[in-house]
C-alpha cells in the first residue's frame, strides 16, 4: 500500500471530518480562542510535500500551504534536517545582545535577492506582522515624519500597527478602539472592478492622480508621509495584482517627496510568483520590504530588506528576543537553496500551466467573474452575474468547501474570491488535479443558482 509520504493525489478512507477529527474539533470549540476562523474541519497530522494527512487517515492536497507558508513543501527533508541540525547545537541566543553566524549569513543572501545597486540591510522579526510594525517605525526613523497611507483591501497584519493599515475586513478592526493616528487609505487599482473601466494594464491612473492632487493638497503635505505601504498582489483583499505603471508610478511620486515605499511582500515573495519578489515583475525598487510567510517553510520567521541607506537607525532603536531564532534562521537557508536550486523556476512554469487551463473558466462557468494573478497566485472570483459583477460569496464559501469534500485544500480571499496558493513544488499531474476538482466544484456550485 502506498503511505501518504508517497502519494501525489488525495485519498480519502472516511467520511468528513472523521470520528478523531470531530473529537478534536470540539475540544477546540472548548478551549481555543474563538477568534480563529476555520473555513472547514480539516484536523492535520502530518505532511509530506503537497499533501496533508488527518488524523483519521485521508490524505489531501494542500494548495493553500499553510496560507502560502510552506513554500517548499511539507516537512522537505533539506529543511527537516536543517531544522535538527541546528536544534541539536543552539537553540536560542537572541541576535539583539549577541552575534551568531547565520544572522549575517541569511541577512546578506536575502538582500542579494532584491535588485538595485544600494546594499541592503535586514532586521529579523517572528512574524509578518511584527516585519510590518518594524517597517513602520523605520520609515518614521528615516524620515522624521510620522503620516501614512495604505490601500483600500490592503492586509498588513493584526497587530496595533499594521491593523491601522489593514483595511481588508471591518471585523479585524471592529471593536479595538482608536488606532494609530495619521494613517489615509486610497483606494487600490482593482481591475475586474474598475470604476473607470479601465484594463488590467491601465487600471489606477485616476488613484494616482487622487493622491497628487487631492490627498496631498487636501489632507497631508508630502513632506509629512513616511510611508505608502501597497502589496504588488493584494492578499488577503482576494489575490488583485497591481498594474505595472500603477506600482512605477508610486514610485515616482515617492521618490519626488522623499516618501519611503514600502512594499508588503509577506504573502507575494519568496519566489510566489516566479521571481524571488511580486515587485520585480514592474522593475521597481523599494526602499524597505516586508517578508515572513514563506521565507522558512514553516518556521516563525519574518524580515525588514532596506536599503542600508534607510536601515541606519542607531542602536537600541529597535529589536527583538526571538526574532532571527538559530533555527528559523537555518530552515530559512535550507528554503533558498531549494528556491534557487528550481523551485522559483517551477513556480513560473506550474503558475503559466494553470492559467493556460484556467483562462477561458470566465467563458466555461457563468459564476467565474475573473482569474488572476502571477506564478502560483492565482485568484478566482465568483460572481452571481458577470454582467453586473455582483459577489457570489455562498457560492465561493460551496466551492472552497465541496473542495474540501474531494480532498482539495484551498482557503478564500477577500469578499468573494478563493485563491490557489500550493507549495511551489507541484508538478502538472497535482495542478491537473486540482483544475479538475475545481471545475466539478464549480459545476455543482452553478446548480444552487
Amino acid at each position: 500500500m502506498i503511505t501518504a509520504s508517497e502519494m501525489k493525489t488525495p485519498r480519502m478512507v472516511t467520511a468528513l471530518p472523521g470520528p478523531k477529527a470531530k473529537q478534536i474539533v470540539e475540544r477546540d470549540a472548548k478551549f481555543m480562542s474563538p477568534s480563529f476562523t476555520r473555513d472547514y474541519p480539516l484536523v492535520a497530522k502530518s505532511g509530506h510535500g503537497a499533501m496533508v494527512e488527518d488524523v483519521d487517515g485521508n490524505v489531501f492536497l494542500d494548495f493553500a500551504a499553510g496560507i502560502a507558508v510552506c513554500s517548499t513543501g511539507h516537512c522537505h527533508p533539506k529543511v527537516v534536517a536543517a531544522i535538527q541540525k541546528q536544534a541539536a547545537e543552539l537553540i536560542h541566543m537572541s541576535g539583539t545582545d549577541f552575534y551568531y553566524e547565520s544572522l549575517p549569513q541569511l541577512a546578506e543572501r536575502l538582500g542579494k535577492t532584491v535588485p538595485g545597486s544600494e546594499d541592503k540591510k535586514v532586521f529579523f522579526t517572528n512574524s509578518g506582522t511584527e516585519a510590518v510594525e518594524g517597517a513602520l517605525k523605520l520609515a518614521r526613523y528615516a524620515t522624521k515624519r510620522d503620516k501614512l497611507i495604505a490601500f483600500y483591501g490592503g492586509f498588513h497584519g493584526r497587530t496595533m500597527g499594521s491593523l491601522s493599515l489593514t483595511a481588508s475586513k471591518s471585523t479585524q478592526r471592529k471593536g479595538f478602539g482608536g488606532l494609530l493616528s495619521g494613517v489615509e487609505h486610497i483606494p487600490y487599482p482593482y481591475a475586474y472592478r474598475c470604476a473607470h473601466g479601465h484594463t488590467a494594464e491601465t487600471c489606477g491612473a485616476e488613484i494616482v492622480e487622487t493622491l497628487e492632487n487631492q490627498i496631498f493638497k487636501r489632507l497631508f503635505d508630502p513632506t509629512e508621509v513616511a510611508g505608502i505601504i501597497i502589496e504588488p498582489i493584494q492578499g488577503e483583499g482576494g489575490y488583485v495584482p497591481a498594474p505595472k505603471f500603477f506600482l512605477q508610478e508610486l514610485q515616482r511620486i515617492c521618490r519626488q517627496h522623499g516618501i519611503m515605499l514600502i512594499v508588503d511582500e509577506v504573502q507575494s515573495g519568496m519566489g510566489r510568483t516566479g521571481k524571488w519578489w511580486a515587485f520585480e515583475h514592474a522593475g521597481i525598487e523599494p526602499d524597505i520590504i516586508t517578508s515572513a510567510k514563506g521565507i522558512a517553510s514553516g518556521m516563525p520567521l519574518g524580515a525588514i530588506i532596506a536599503k542600508s541607506s534607510v536601515m541606519n537607525w542607531k542602536p537600541g532603536s529597535h529589536g527583538t528576543t526571538f526574532g532571527g531564532n538559530p533555527v528559523c534562521l537555518a530552515a530559512s537557508l535550507a528554503t533558498m537553496d531549494l528556491l534557487e536550486g528550481g523551485m522559483i523556476e517551477n513556480a513560473r512554469k506550474m503558475g503559466e500551466y494553470i492559467f493556460q487551463h484556467a483562462a477561458d473558466w470566465t467563458n466555461k462557468f457563468k459564476i467565474v467573474g475573473d482569474v488572476r494573478g502571477k506564478g502560483l497566485m492565482v485568484g478566482i472570483e465568483f460572481v452571481r452575474d458577470q454582467r453586473t459583477k455582483e459577489r457570489a460569496s455562498d457560492l465561493r464559501n460551496a466551492v472552497v468547501d465541496s473542495a474540501f469534500h474531494k480532498g482539495l485544500l484551498v482557503l478564500g480571499a477577500g469578499e468573494n474570491s478563493l485563491r490557489l496558493s500550493p507549495p511551489l513544488l507541484i508538478d502538472e499531474e497535482q495542478a491537473d488535479f486540482a483544475l479538475r476538482t475545481l471545475e466539478e466544484c464549480i459545476r455543482e456550485a452553478e446548480k444552487k443558482i
